[in-house]
C-alpha cells in the first residue's frame, strides 16, 4: 500500500492511525472533501492528549 505524506511530528503508530482514520472515512463517504482534515486533527488530538507538544 503507498503511503501517505506523512504527518509532522507523529509517530508511526500515529501516522499508521491517521490512514486508517482517512481510508475509513472515505470507505463510508464521511466528511466529504473534508476527510483528511478531520483525519488530522483526530489524531493532533490525541497526540496532545497523550503530552506530546506539537512537532515534537
Amino acid at each position: 500500500m503507498p503511503r501517505r505524506k506523512h504527518l509532522r511530528g507523529v509517530s508511526e503508530e500515529e501516522q499508521r492511525q491517521y490512514e486508517h482514520i482517512l481510508e475509513s472515512a472515505k470507505k463510508s463517504s464521511r466528511y466529504g472533501s473534508r476527510a483528511k482534515e478531520v483525519a488530522a486533527r483526530t489524531v493532533l488530538k490525541h497526540h496532545k492528549k497523550k503530552g506530546h507538544k506539537k512537532g515534537k
